[in-house]
């Protein structure tokens, strides 16, 4: 049984994808806890025009005494404090694996001693057009590392969640994917927001994309800083490609804002933040307090 913890644009698409596989798959709400279980046919509509739909069971999280099998957490990264002490007991030994960009959002759960935790670094776009509608479109195959577990596991878990619509591989050093994509992320979850504009602006303007160069200099002195070797210049590539291939697309962070809800910028600037050190990171302090300012002022939750 795989469990999808998250009913949003991410965990629909991926449990609609799983259950026209054939697998046996949950969506679990994240944010509301009620006690329900009831079935609800999502759709998924993908770049090409193809629409794939399934109905699913959807249910929360008191439903479950344990959850035996595999847990992909694919809620807002804010929720893993309490995720992870709901979870504890009644986990057991499931692997629990991270569909969630942002550094740290493992953190919780390494904590809580979970015993298996493995993380994804997210390459595709999905936006909720209604309660059972998502568009979806896949930019590159998604990478599965282990934090905590095994490599006999991993393959498991990448063989489980792999469909044709939604890639999945194994990577067996994780650590500079997340550093890269969280970077990346910190510049799209920034500078979009706040241009009201879509992922396209930092190939369709060199403005907004000198914005960018500054912030990922930054970035890439506090990965070194943190062991993690990267250059400007392979972050910035995937930056553009990402910009390219998600062009019209709207980042999540925009998203929240246009629908006040809470944002994940905690994750991705204000980590990048806490972590610096001694490196001067300014800029990427500055866009992350503009953001928060901008949900805040929209009467999003902060």
């Amino acid at each position: 049984m795989i469990y999808i913890i998250g009913a949003g644009a991410i965990g629909k698409a991926l449990t609609v994808f799983l259950k026209n596989a054939g697998k046996e798959v949950i969506l679990i709400r994240g944010s509301v806890d009620d006690g329900t279980v009831h079935t609800g046919n999502i759709r998924v509509e993908m770049p090409s025009g193809v629409v794939h739909e399934a109905e699913i069971k959807i249910a929360s999280l008191s439903a479950f005494d344990s959850l035996q099998g595999m847990v992909v957490l694919a809620n807002k990264s804010y929720g893993n404090e309490n995720l992870a002490i709901t979870l504890r007991p009644k986990i057991g030994t499931s692997p629990v694996v991270l569909l969630q960009n942002g550094l740290g959002v493992e953190r919780p759960f390494m904590t809580a001693g979970f015993e298996q935790v493995y993380r994804c670094v997210l390459f595709v776009t999905s936006q909720s057009i209604s309660e059972d509608t998502i568009r979806f479109k896949p930019v590159a195959v998604c990478p599965v590392g282990i934090e905590k577990g095994n490599a006999s596991i991993l393959k498991r878990i990448v063989q489980e969640l792999n469909t044709p619509q939604f890639e999945f591989r194994s990577e067996e050093n994780i650590q500079p994917v997340i550093w890269k994509k969280a970077i990346v992320n910190s510049v799209f979850n920034s500078v979009c927001p706040l241009l009201d504009t879509d992922n396209g602006i930092f190939h369709r303007n060199v403005a907004a994309l000198e914005i960018a160069r500054k912030v990922i200099a930054e970035c890439v002195a506090v990965a070194a800083f943190n062991g993690v070797m990267l250059t400007s210049l392979e972050v910035e590539e995937s930056l553009l490609k990402i910009s390219k291939l998600s062009d019209g697309q709207l980042i999540s962070t925009y998203q929240d804002i246009l629908a006040k809800r809470r944002t994940e910028i905690d994750t991705l600037n204000f980590e990048l933040v806490r972590v610096a050190g001694n490196v001067n990171v300014f800029n990427t302090k500055l866009l992350g307090e503009l953001v928060r300012l901008k949900a805040d002022m929209s009467g999003g939750i902060i």
